[in-house]
């Protein structure tokens, strides 16, 4: 019953409207979700993070969706803020605008988040334009928010990708491999690609997504969010076993006008679980789980803030 009051709720003050963005390869699909209002309203650009995320942060291959971006325009519609959210090239409804592995770059997203920025721009139905990128999508959208009007980073990390990869394999690979893995890095990080792969790190530097590889680790997050103008809100939770809070307080170093909301219990897919990666993991493909109250809160408040600027 709860669930379908909610649904009756949204329809009763949202509408959602397929739109699409035409580009050299094909067209990208998404959902704008718009509150009523019979005059412009502030607009959010939902990025997704990494991988085969689709619009609604649901990952391919998952046993389940978790809908934690779809839940979050639905808050956002429901607090008089449109919305839109898309599938990234290669992903979804966009599946025939994704190019072959070899061709992807870091950039490529980049571009899409920008002109999706300058579409919603020329639409009049929109006082004020704010990127929200969650996850790697937070570093997407650091950089295409430089027309924006606002930015929010949701469970963004501070760090560059090599240093990343560096920490994530620390721990799980032996000596001789950790060697390896640290030569690979090191020549992506200077824009060289890395030959003569171990077979055992094939599958994580083969040679088709080293240059995706090297194009996203030109890019410093902290270093990113510093050259923003523009207000910036960075939204962390407690329990994300995938970047801690510490990232949140990097990038406000890095940022020192910024906001930052730190939400206890919210783990990386936005919603309110604690425990382990054992103990979480059912979230991650559960959408009757609701997103954090406190981050739909939080986001509306600070894109309300932005439209009076």
């Amino acid at each position: 019953m709860k669930t379908v009051l909610a649904a009756l709720l949204l329809a009763a003050v949202a509408s959602a409207e397929d739109v699409k963005l035409q580009t050299l390869s094909g067209a990208i699909h998404g959902t704008l979700l718009l509150p009523p209002a019979e005059t412009p309203v502030p607009v959010v650009l939902l990025i997704a993070g990494s991988g085969p995320t689709d619009r609604n942060g649901n990952v391919t291959g998952l046993p389940g969706p978790n809908d934690s971006l779809k839940m979050l325009a639905e808050g956002l519609a429901t607090n008089g803020i449109a919305s839109l959210r898309y599938d990234k090239r290669g992903i979804g409804a966009s599946a025939a605008a994704g190019p072959k592995e070899e061709d992807l770059r870091f950039d490529t997203y980049v571009s899409d988040a920008a002109a999706w920025v300058q579409q919603l721009r020329n639409d009049t139905r929109f006082s004020t334009i704010v990127v929200a990128g969650h996850s790697e999508g937070s570093l997407i959208g650091t950089i295409a928010a430089r027309k924006a009007d606002a930015f929010v980073s949701i469970a963004g990390t501070a760090r560059p990708a090599g240093t990343i990869i560096r920490e994530q394999l620390s721990t799980k690979l032996p000596s001789d491999l950790l060697k390896e893995s640290e030569r690979i890095v090191a020549a992506l990080e200077r824009g060289s690609t890395a030959e003569n792969v171990p077979a055992p790190l094939e599958m994580l530097y083969r040679a088709s997504v080293q240059p995706y590889m090297i194009s996203w680790m030109k890019y410093d997050p902290s270093r990113e969010v510093a050259q923003l103008a523009v207000p910036v809100l960075i939204v962390q939770g407690t329990t994300d076993l995938q970047v801690p809070v510490a990232d949140a307080h990097a990038l406000k170093k890095a940022n020192p006008k910024a906001d930052v909301a730190i939400i206890d219990g919210m783990n990386h897919v936005l919603k309110k679980v604690e425990g382990d990666i054992g103990q979480q993991f059912p979230s991650y493909s559960d959408p009757k789980l609701p997103v954090a109250p406190e981050l739909i809160e939080r986001v509306s408040a600070f894109v309300k803030r932005a439209a009076k600027t």
